[in-house]
């Protein structure tokens, strides 16, 4: 990775927003006529084998550009977004350095951040058995744990994630490995100097069409081998990270408790949709990015009105280049 200093001149694009928007497709047709090649921001698309529950792009559209950050990780790998920043990074220096402009493409807001914006990350699980024996005590005594986390770091207990025991014991590992509490860490967020100076646009829809294009995508990837891609996956084994993927978490538990399929589809278009909530909520606080709405016929089918409106919008923020 080039420090800082070496990276002057590099600007990124981004075709951010929630699942089932049609990202991949319309970021496709516009990175043809903008010279440029797609930088995945996906949390989970980083892994291989994990292609239907996280509509990875298809060959088609990878064979007609260039797309990083896809399958760069193996399924039993905990893998971090610290780590996903270096490697980002390193993508976006090589693409600039073809002459092409990095388009960052997906709706991982934390992973886009960690691209364009001078983020500082707590280490990550060193192989030394603290975070087991964090583990030991959060089964143990959970409550005991929260409160000698609420006494070293207030800012934290006071958050909603406090009641996420996983991000407890991620909390309690960060302070004792570093002696400053994650929510220091995590203050520093949102008063960043840009790394890449970034333009782009956020895709969105009116909300009960978003809705029913989620529901047809949960549908599509049950039809299209879900449970087995889970069931091949799982028989491999997982990661804690990769079991927590969207769909993945919800087919597993399927598989291990016998709860019927249709339960458990219905459960995924339902988290699904919070989902898409939340990753617009994310959007609506970061600056500089531009907001295009489509009409829901546009989230079915390949539409130029809406690939074109994109293209505008990022050549016209660019300066005219691609």
């Amino acid at each position: 990775m080039s420090e800082k200093k070496d990276l002057e001149g590099i600007r990124v694009a981004a075709i951010l927003g929630p699942t089932a928007v049609g990202k991949s497709r319309i970021a496709v047709e516009v990175a043809l006529h903008l010279n440029a090649e797609i930088i995945s921001v996906d949390s989970m698309q980083v892994y291989r084998g994990m292609d239907i529950g996280t509509a990875k792009p298809g060959p088609e559209l990878r064979d007609a550009v260039p797309h990083h950050m896809i399958d760069v990780a193996d399924p039993l790998e905990d893998y971090s977004v610290a780590r996903f920043q270096q490697e980002a990074r390193r993508a976006v220096e090589e693409v600039a350095s073809r002459g092409k402009v990095p388009l960052l493409v997906g709706g991982t807001g934390l992973y886009f951040e960690a691209v364009v914006y001078d983020l500082r990350f707590p280490p990550g699980g060193e192989e030394d058995g603290l975070r087991r024996e964090l583990e030991r005590w959060a089964a143990e005594d959970l409550e005991g744990l929260r409160r000698r986390l609420k006494e070293v770091d207030p800012d934290f207990a006071a958050r909603e994630d406090f009641s996420n025991p996983r991000r407890v014991i991620r909390a309690m590992e960060v302070y004792l490995r570093t002696g400053v509490p994650i929510s220091r860490f995590q203050s520093r967020r949102g008063a960043q100097a840009s790394f890449y100076p970034y333009c782009g646009v956020v895709l969105d829809a009116p909300r009960q069409a978003l809705y029913r294009a989620i529901d047809r995508r949960v549908e599509e990837m049950f039809a299209s081998g879900l449970v087995e891609e889970v069931r091949a996956l799982a028989s491999v084994g997982l990661s804690r990270t990769a079991r927590q993927a969207l769909g993945y978490k919800e087919v597993l538990s399927h598989l291990d408790s016998g709860k019927p399929l249709g339960e458990t589809i219905s459960e995924i278009k339902r988290r699904s949709r919070r989902y898409a909530k939340r990753q617009l909520t994310w959007f609506r606080r970061l600056p500089g990015l531009r907001w295009i709405r489509l009409e829901e016929e546009e989230l079915y089918r390949r539409s130029p009105e809406a690939w074109k409106r994109v293209l505008e919008c990022l050549r016209e923020d660019l300066g005219g280049g691609g």
